[in-house]
């Protein structure tokens, strides 16, 4: 979505702990915990952060609810602190988790490597000037953050840089076969129309060669959460009755009126409907939940 997660203002912000020439995440790592001590604003880039590190890091996601809507965050005391105790945060970045930056001046921890996804991946907005900020269903950006994170990780913990190493790796040997279900499923399916409520899962339709059927102006407005002229909804409406698309690809964390609209439609006139969100489901982990969403969209192209 472009729209930005919004932290409310804290009434009180946690108190910063501090030694001589430390900051807070210098004092913990000094007290020997030896643990990195992981901060992240969505349980997405908050799953990777685990894997990669282990038992040797202890991660917090900032959000973490598949339940809810992701863009209704409100900030608290304790995700302050855990902040201003960071050694590594990794934020997604181009818009969608501002409220971070907000967190990271009122905590005053300058020692943590912060991480931003969207400026890893080198993306850019698009010919119409908007960016598709969700690079997590975009996984050659999700294996350049990586890199970064065991770098960071490395960094932080040197003596046991050899289990972060092997983790990312074996993690990147999982996403790069998911990269190679795509390409197979591409030499299928190019130029495939599907449709959408939201540009959510777009780097992975795209992937998959997958033409985009429904107009710029519809999903905008579903993003910002307006409604489009009757003309439009019609337009986008008839993408199912005409069968011009075999699957919707729709963000259950953001539904809207018009959104409902299209979903029935598309339940009305037989088209796959592939469910996505924004965060992680119950129980599932970065890896599980790409590749049950892969799963879904290549069952939906195969009817």
């Amino acid at each position: 979505m472009n729209r930005k997660l919004i932290a409310v203002p804290l009434l009180a912000v946690a108190t910063v702990l501090t030694l001589v020439g430390c900051s807070s995440a210098d004092a913990q790592r000094t007290a020997g915990s030896g643990t990195i001590k992981v901060v992240a604003s969505t349980d997405v880039w908050g799953s990777i952060a685990q894997t990669i590190g282990g038992d040797h890091v202890a991660v917090t996601s900032i959000i973490d609810d598949p339940a809810k809507d992701p863009h209704q965050y409100e900030a608290n005391a304790q995700n302050q602190l855990a902040l201003s105790k960071a050694d590594v945060i990794v934020e997604n970045g181009g818009g969608y988790d501002d409220f971070v930056n907000t967190m990271i001046t009122a905590a005053r921890n300058e020692s943590a490597v912060r991480l931003n996804a969207v400026d890893i991946s080198g993306r850019q907005a698009s010919a119409n000037g908007a960016l598709n900020e969700h690079v997590w269903y975009d996984f050659a950006t999700v294996q350049k953050v990586i890199d970064q994170i065991e770098g960071a990780y490395s960094k932080v913990d040197a003596k046991d840089a050899a289990v972060f190493v092997g983790n990312a790796d074996a993690l990147k040997g999982r996403i790069a076969a998911m990269e190679q279900q795509e390409a197979d499923l591409k030499t299928k399916y190019t130029g495939v129309g599907a449709s959408i409520t939201e540009p959510v899962p777009l780097y992975m339709l795209d992937a998959i060669g997958l033409g985009n059927k429904t107009s710029v102006e519809f999903s905008k407005a579903v993003e910002e959460e307006t409604d489009v002229a009757p003309s439009v909804l019609q337009e986008t409406l008839a993408l199912y009755s005409s069968h011009a698309v075999k699957l919707l690809a729709y963000n259950e964390q953001a539904p809207g009126a018009q959104a409902e609209a299209v979903l029935t439609a598309a339940k009305e006139n037989g088209i796959a409907v592939v469910p996505v969100t924004e965060t992680l489901p119950e129980g599932k982990d970065y890896v599980g939940w790409m590749s049950d969403t892969l799963n879904a969209i290549s069952a939906a192209l195969a009817k």
